[in-house]
């Protein structure tokens, strides 16, 4: 497996993507993922919607709190031809639980936790710590990425707006 050297910081310490990253105008890998009943999922299984991918280390985390929260609310005005996933490497258990603690419904949460297959299929997966790099990508209704937002300083958060505008240009 290929790895991007230095890509991202925590806190201003660079690590390391294990993958080749994912490209505007590819077709997201179709991986499996699992959802909070411990039922695979795949990206493929959301075809004919408008995508928005939030990936996050932990939910139980600041930072990826505040960034699901935010999609969630974001979630109820973009209508039902747009779904959002959160994707980590949490156990499944894990967010179903703070799903329920934040009251957050609008998102679907899966995890990457059995091979981080999604993380190394889309150059996401921080190879030294088994976490997921903070990133948004947006999907179009064929499952071809069209935005992608991989946030540099992963203690930051992602530009929400230019996300909300890609998706809207999607619809």
């Amino acid at each position: 497996m290929s790895e991007q050297q230095n890509v991202v910081t925590i806190h201003g310490k660079p690590w390391n993507l294990a993958g080749r990253p994912i490209q505007i105008g590819e077709t997201i890998p179709d991986t499996m993922l699992i959802d909070n009943n411990m039922r695979p999922v795949k990206l493929s299984d959301f075809r004919g919607k408008v995508v928005v991918l939030s990936v996050v280390q932990s939910l139980d985390t600041s930072v990826c709190d505040v960034q699901t929260r935010r999609f969630n609310m974001e979630a109820t005005g973009l209508g039902k031809d747009v779904m959002v996933l959160t994707v980590s490497v949490d156990l499944p258990f894990a967010q179903k639980r703070w799903c329920g603690a934040a009251g957050v419904s609008n998102v679907v949460t899966l995890s990457d936790y059995r091979k981080a297959d999604f993380g190394q299929a889309t150059g996401l997966l921080i190879s030294e710590l088994r976490l997921l790099a903070r990133a948004v990508l947006v999907l179009d209704r064929q499952g071809v990425v069209r935005y992608q937002q991989l946030v540099k300083e992963v203690s930051s958060e992602p530009n929400y707006e230019t996300v909300i505008s890609a998706v809207k240009e999607l619809l």
